[in-house]
């Protein structure tokens, strides 16, 4: 209950949105009250947590480059290359304006299409060539943002009253091998939640792990206020 004041209460007025809850690794896609699209997710690991928050939709990138973040330059890019001259042509990376990116392409690190709600967190929704972990009942693996195992579906979904964009398109832009961005003519509320306990569409109670460790923290708080109020 406490952790439902952290959603913003305009999802109860959205005619759709996005919902990504943590500790199920599951993603959903709500229109008109009905689930459309539900999609297994990759989430950060404990030490890159994916951060609780909401935002909006408003880009769809195909055939996208990865512009590395300096933590990862300093902490595996650069002993790769100490250690190998050819490091980067072997990743299939470059240097651009003095940064490190992966170009597009099927091994790109974010897949064939990434889904940008501009947030000062940098989280964003992506595709990913680690299709196996999707297999996996504990997803913590990414680096804080969130990888989608059903990418076309959700693309398909984001882009469904934009009659420019036909399934046929996003399969030849998501191959094509060059970056295009796809501004959306309506933003699509995103909300990342962190909920151990969900009631599904059947009234059945779920229970998922609790993989940052929050609930005892939680229940600790507000444990103390009562206390603090008596």
């Amino acid at each position: 209950m406490e952790r439902w004041r952290w959603v913003s209460p305009e999802i109860a007025n959205a005619s759709e949105y996005i919902f990504v809850n943590i500790p199920s690794y599951l993603l959903q896609f709500n229109r008109d009250g009905v689930t459309v699209l539900e999609s297994p997710v990759v989430v950060g690991k404990s030490m890159s947590k994916t951060v609780i928050f909401s935002g909006n939709m408003s880009y769809v990138v195909f055939s996208p480059y990865w512009v590395l973040p300096t933590s990862i330059i300093n902490s595996e890019v650069k002993p790769g290359m100490k250690k190998d001259k050819n490091y980067l042509a072997k990743h299939n990376m470059e240097w651009n304006n003095g940064q490190v990116r992966q170009k597009p392409g099927r091994n790109n690190s974010l897949g064939l299409v990434k889904f940008l709600f501009p947030n000062s967190n940098n989280i964003y929704l992506h595709d990913s060539p680690s299709k196996s972990l999707y297999r996996k009942d504990s997803r913590a693996f990414s680096h804080g943002c969130v990888r989608v195992g059903k990418p076309r579906d959700l693309a398909i979904e984001v882009l469904k009253n934009d009659t420019a964009w036909t399934p046929e398109e996003i399969d030849a832009a998501m191959k094509a091998g060059t970056e295009k961005w796809v501004q959306l003519k309506d933003k699509i509320p995103v909300y990342i939640g962190y909920f151990t306990c969900m009631v599904d569409q059947n009234g059945e109670f779920n229970f998922y792990e609790d993989i940052y460790d929050m609930d005892e923290r939680l229940y600790d708080i507000l444990i103390g206020y009562e206390d603090g109020d008596q």
